[in-house]
């Protein structure tokens, strides 16, 4: 069991940067895949980057890649999400997720433990 807690969210201008941070508690360890997920109001969550457990492996949704840098520090159980060029489109609480062993990196049912959510919103 596994706590996430998501913080870094605010309100920008389109064009701005913003780093998220994810931190776990609990029964913790460095081999857990983790994940950010975002939702937008009247959407439904949608996959946006993840990190292996080493942080040798990362992967991007279409939409942000080349934007967007995911990372881990495992030594203070924390990951990051660097978030560069935003744009309105990226407005949407932005969750936290974290799984020992991952088939499908960017589907939601593959994670078990996730946080509270951060929001994030762009303006134009």
């Amino acid at each position: 069991q596994v706590q996430l807690v998501e913080s870094g969210g605010g309100l920008v201008q389109a064009g701005d940067s913003l780093r998220l941070s994810c931190a776990a508690s609990g029964r913790t360890n460095s081999y857990y895949v983790m994940g950010w997920f975002r939702q937008a109001p009247g959407k439904e969550r949608e996959f946006v980057a993840a990190i292996s457990w080493s942080g040798q492996s990362t992967y991007y949704a279409d939409s942000v890649k080349g934007r967007f840098t995911i990372s881990r520090d495992n030594a203070k159980n924390t990951m990051y999400l660097q978030m560069d060029s935003l744009k309105p489109e990226d407005t949407a609480v932005y969750y936290c997720a974290a799984q020992m062993t991952v088939t499908d990196y960017s589907a939601r049912d593959s994670y078990a433990y996730w946080g509270q959510g951060t929001q994030v919103t762009v303006s134009s």
